[in-house]
């Protein structure tokens, strides 16, 4: 036996099985949006959802990867696991494509023919491949470019892998070695299930661990009595891989959807390992068992056995789903109200950014909502103060801290694995108004604070006062309604709208202090609730600065060139420049501004009266 031949061996199998993993990365970054909308729109159809199974893995060219997102999709409460139990069939049979894809290496055999069959043999398409990615990758500037490269060179390299193994495996049959390891396994069928199940458990990919074996029937020495019970073996070994990442760190219900599976998978083998059996005995498998079998002959019995126990198995579904539930108990109930958002926030997702960035997009809208429901709750403090409600603000701060570390904290796991410049944009975006949703909760807490120490110093504001806050307050709810619009549906309109107002808010804030120091001097207001007065205009305006922050983050997602430039973007605006920005920060200013004068009028009216 020849070193170096098994050196070319191990190396084509070090190609093979990188060119499998970039290939199907690329697909998984490059198809993640569309397998997203399809992922959230199953429908209680078995037969769809295995369809959409099927078709999902033949594009990803993974079942693990495949089931490992449903069961996340499961856990975060998008797909219940009854919608769940199609994908998961249909994952398995999808699986079999790749064999298929594989199987033009047997179009090497007979060298020569045609142009067009020449051109389809691997040893054509390998280089084609390489050489259409390499120009994608380095040459070509549109957005999918570098995607499809990668997906271009992985097929290259997986098929330049599959060529050195086969010919490796071509050297190694002369020594005897091939005939007598596969021969043993002929002779016993448990070791070969076995032998299946340990491989495509230790390279966790049935596909890899087929495509392995259809190389090494280059040899011409495998027959279907060998292989049969190693393909079924492989079944088993990919599944339980796909359990285990299924319930690292996951709810019950998600790690019922890798008791699911494996659950099909002893199905299916019990069911092909028994069918075989009786059918050869019966003498019906007599023209195949002795036959050697070549690569497109296992690929077809892949398919075949995947497919017909799918059909056979699919009555079972209720019985999987029930089993599953019997193995897998229910997690005491959590009275956590953002248990479905912090659990949405899995890695599993991180090999589908569209998803990943999903749950992110949840999560933040989740934080806006709770810091601004905190804003409406801690205002009434300062008017009518309530222990209770003061404590309420307190706790649910906390909560925002707790989910804005999760959230951070999955985004810098996650920003490793995004490589489509939109994807990072996106996550940028993110970034950039994770803090400035936190802040907006920060001020909710200090209103609450601030109204605690009017009650506790027994002061409070003058009903004129009370008059310029509660405008000042409609000034923030449109900012705040504009910036949520603006976030939610990437809004121009809405983002452009925020910054008038940002500016309008200011200068309220700037005429309320001067009156508020007039009140004081004739009396009107209490000097001890100055510095609470001040403190909250200053609470108010930083939202309305929050809100205006969000704008612009909005602004330079939708407009990539204003990233860095936001300085200058506002002092275009500030000096009159942008005919739009001017008219809507006339009229805000007519309308807000206004009142507050009328108001203050009059006050001075009244004043004088007496």
């Amino acid at each position: 036996m020849d070193i170096f031949n098994l050196l070319k061996l191990f190396g084509g199998l070090a190609m093979f099985l990188y060119g499998m993993r970039l290939m199907g990365d690329s697909l998984k970054e490059s198809s993640s949006g569309a397998l997203k909308v399809a992922m959230e729109h199953v429908t209680n159809n078995p037969v769809k959802a295995f369809l959409l199974g099927l078709l999902i893995t033949a594009v990803i060219q993974s079942s693990t990867a495949t089931i490992v997102i449903t069961s996340g999709l499961v856990g975060a409460g998008i797909l219940t696991l009854h919608q769940s139990l199609g994908i998961i069939i249909g994952a398995n049979v999808g699986t079999t494509v790749t064999g298929q894809i594989i199987r033009l290496l047997d179009l090497d055999n007979g060298g020569g023919g045609p142009f067009i069959l020449r051109l389809m043999q691997p040893s054509s398409l390998a280089p084609i491949a390489l050489i259409a990615g390499i120009i994608l990758i380095m040459g070509a500037n549109f957005k999918s470019a570098k995607s499809i490269g990668s997906i271009l060179m992985g097929f290259g390299i997986l098929f330049s892998g599959l060529l050195n193994m086969t010919g490796a495996v071509d050297t190694l049959a002369e020594s005897g070695l091939i005939e007598n390891l596969f021969a043993g396994l002929g002779a016993n069928p448990l070791i070969g299930y076995l032998t299946g199940a340990g491989v495509a458990f230790v390279l966790q990919s049935s596909s890899a661990t087929i495509g392995i074996l259809q190389a090494f029937s280059a040899s011409g020495l495998l027959t279907f009595k060998a292989i049969y019970a190693v393909i079924v073996g492989i079944y088993l070994g990919d599944c339980v891989t796909t359990f285990i990442v299924c319930s690292i760190g996951a709810e019950p219900e998600a790690k019922r959807v890798g008791i699911v599976n494996i659950l099909f998978n002893l199905s299916e083998t019990v069911l092909v390992l028994g069918v075989v059996t009786i059918v050869h005995r019966l003498g019906l498998l007599d023209g195949l068992w002795n036959v050697t079998v070549n690569s497109g002959i296992i690929a077809n019995t892949n398919t075949i056995f995947n497919l017909s126990c799918a059909i056979c198995l699919f009555p079972m579904l209720n019985l999987y789903e029930k089993a599953s539930r019997l193995i897998v108990k229910d997690a005491p109930v959590s009275e956590d109200p953002f248990r479905d958002k912090i659990e949405a926030l899995n890695p599993v997702f991180f090999n589908t950014p569209a998803l990943a960035l999903r749950s992110c997009y949840d999560m933040l809208l989740a934080i806006y909502g709770t810091a601004r429901e905190n804003i409406e709750r801690a205002l009434p403090l300062l008017r009518n103060f309530d222990e209770k409600v003061f404590t309420q603000v307190k706790a649910t701060e906390q909560d925002i801290n707790r989910l804005t570390d999760h959230l951070s904290q999955y985004m810098v796991q996650l920003l490793p694995h995004l490589r489509d410049p939109y994807h990072v944009s996106i996550l940028d975006q993110y970034y950039k108004v994770i803090g400035e949703f936190e802040h907006l909760g920060d001020h909710a807490e200090n209103i609450a604070d601030n109204a605690r120490t009017l009650m506790q110093n027994e002061t409070s504001y003058s009903d004129t006062a009370w008059e310029e806050i509660g405008v000042l307050k409609e000034v923030l709810d449109t900012a705040m309604d504009k910036a949520e619009a603006a976030f939610r549906k990437r809004d121009i309109e809405a983002a452009s709208e925020i910054e008038p107002l940002y500016q309008v808010s200011k200068d309220m804030v700037t005429q309320m202090k001067g009156t508020h120091l007039k009140r004081m001097g004739n009396g009107i207001c209490n000097i001890y609730a100055d510095a609470s007065f001040t403190n909250l205009l200053m609470e108010m305006k930083g939202i309305a600065s929050v809100c205006s922050n969000v704008g612009i983050a909005t602004l330079v997602r939708i407009h990539p060139e204003l990233a860095n430039q936001e300085h200058f973007y506002f002092s275009d605006l500030h000096s009159g420049k942008d005919d739009d920005y001017n008219a809507e920060y006339q009229r805000a200013k007519t309308e807000y501004l206004g009142r507050i004068s009328e108001i203050e009028a009059r006050e001075d009216g009244e004043g004088e009266a007496q």
